[in-house]
């Protein structure tokens, strides 16, 4: 027989290390080539890593929870035949084609990391005991946010208490692996949850986000409820949060993954370009009609509409008008580098953290393709599988604290760029209104507050007040784009 060892590799971007979040087979389980043998997390994504070899699985050589450098040995496979050990495979990079795969055979597939066909060679396998299950779809979107939802990290591990009568779960009754999405899982696992114990409530057995937050809460409350139903002869309240103060006093999380690189990125941000943030406060009534007319067309019924989209694409213009924006400095090189491209920015909240995936080439979009790539882009980082390719080359961002109920703030300088436009959210407020006669009324309006933050080594006062007054003025009344072209 010959054993061959597949080593951890190169996820690109400058990434040297990855953490070992799940093994999908076990030792002894017999593999194909292209199967999803593992799902590791680097600095910006989780991967999912395929075997370029067919046969048995030998030995895992690394542990869940275990971060490893790139080149460390991480799972062995007897492919059958005779002969001395084979080499590793080589280290591959996302987005370029892998050499075809040794032991499959002449007409098997270049290899992508962290893709795969989806069927036949590439099913995935569960440990032992449990079978293979279809991912969870993720959570629905809200009105006005291209990002996913927060979910709180930090939260302590909820205390377990039986129920005298507990449901059972559909997902472990079947016997298989419970259905759920890495989001989720992640959720379960930072709440010390087993998954085989949530009740799912989502499609064919899948377990959702609101699933495990209120397992969490009900394992806390649990008994309780039940001495309450007793007493007063129906249905205690369902409790939606973890009572503060439950579980250990004090928690740590390690500070690894997507969250250390925004801390060291964000730190080099703040202490290398100096900052400058300014605020306008604007009647978007017109940009709200407007969406409330895109949504209606025969040509967006199939992507979602929000202000958010109104905003992106008025950036675009506001950039070819001020061109200076759109640039970064060049400390190497004492060169001010202006970009003829707008590689467009989402601020995303994510489980793992904040991440800010960019739309390439937006300023070559109409308003339907973005709207479609901002749709794509919630959702690749919402199943945290946003690639780090997807993260570099930024220009300019966007962040959209009004999802949170904010009305503004001083978002920091994404590493690389010069700007950062922050949203704020839309309120209904009373509004100074002139009519064709030059008479001032208060009128009723939707109102919000943009602010733009910038490098003032490169962009002065003028240059970001005439950008962010020219934002404003298409939201304000979104036909002036037509004038700008």
């Amino acid at each position: 027989m010959a054993i061959k060892t597949f080593n951890l590799p190169d996820p690109g971007e400058g990434l040297v290390e990855a953490e070992i979040v799940e093994w999908k087979v076990s030792p002894g389980d017999t593999v194909k080539v292209n199967d999803m043998v593992l799902e590791i997390e680097t600095a910006k994504s989780l991967v999912e890593l395929p075997i370029p070899w067919a046969g048995t699985v030998k030995e895992l050589l690394v542990e869940v929870g275990q971060t490893i450098d790139v080149g460390t040995p991480i799972i062995s496979i007897d492919d059958g035949k005779g002969g001395d050990d084979a080499p590793s495979a080589a280290p591959s990079i996302p987005g370029e084609k892998a050499a075809p795969a040794e032991g499959a055979g002449g007409d098997s597939e270049a290899i992508l990391v962290g893709y795969g066909a989806k069927a036949g060679a590439t099913a995935r396998r569960a440990r032992k005991g449990m079978a293979a299950d279809p991912v969870a779809a993720g959570p629905t979107e809200t009105e006005q946010v291209a990002a996913a939802a927060p979910v709180a990290e930090h939260a302590a591990p909820a205390p377990r208490v039986e129920s005298p009568a507990p449901a059972v779960p559909v997902a472990s009754a079947a016997g298989g692996r419970p259905k759920a999405k890495p989001p989720v899982r992640k959720l379960a696992k930072d709440l010390g949850i087993d998954l085989a114990s949530v009740t799912p409530t989502g499609a064919d057995g899948i377990i959702t986000r609101d699933d495990v937050t209120n397992h969490a809460s009900g394992a806390v409350v649990n008994g309780v409820a039940a001495q309450a139903d007793s007493a007063v002869g129906g249905a205690a309240p369902a409790i939606s949060r973890m009572p503060f103060g439950a579980g250990e006093r004090e928690e740590r999380t390690p500070i690894k993954g997507v969250r250390k690189m925004t801390a060291q990125a964000m730190v080099g941000s703040a202490f290398t370009a100096p900052h400058v943030t300014e605020w306008i406060t604007i009647d978007v009534t017109k940009t709200m009609e407007l969406v409330d007319r895109l949504k209606g067309s025969r040509e967006f019924k199939d992507v979602k509409v929000t202000p958010l989209l109104v905003l992106a694409k008025a950036l675009v213009l506001a950039v070819k008008r001020n061109p200076g924006m759109n640039a970064t400095w060049d400390e190497a090189n004492q060169e001010i580098v202006q970009k003829n491209y707008v590689n467009l920015g989402i601020a995303a909240a994510t489980p793992r953290g904040l991440i800010v995936p960019n739309i390439k080439d937006a300023h070559a979009m109409t308003m339907l393709e973005l709207a479609q790539a901002i749709g794509q882009l919630t959702a690749t980082a919402r199943e945290g599988r946003t690639q780090p390719a997807e993260m570099s080359g930024g220009t300019m961002t966007i962040t959209n604290v009004g999802v949170f109920g904010v009305d503004s703030g001083t978002p920091i300088i994404n590493p690389g760029e010069s700007a950062i436009v922050c949203f704020g959210a839309i309120r209904k407020q009373p509004w100074v209104v002139t009519d064709a006669d030059g008479n001032d009324e208060i009128a009723i309006r939707h109102v919000t507050q943009l602010a733009v933050s910038f490098d003032h080594r490169l962009i002065d006062g003028e240059l970001g007040s005439r950008f962010l007054s020219d934002l404003a003025a298409i939201l304000a009344d979104p036909a002036q784009a037509l004038v700008w072209g």
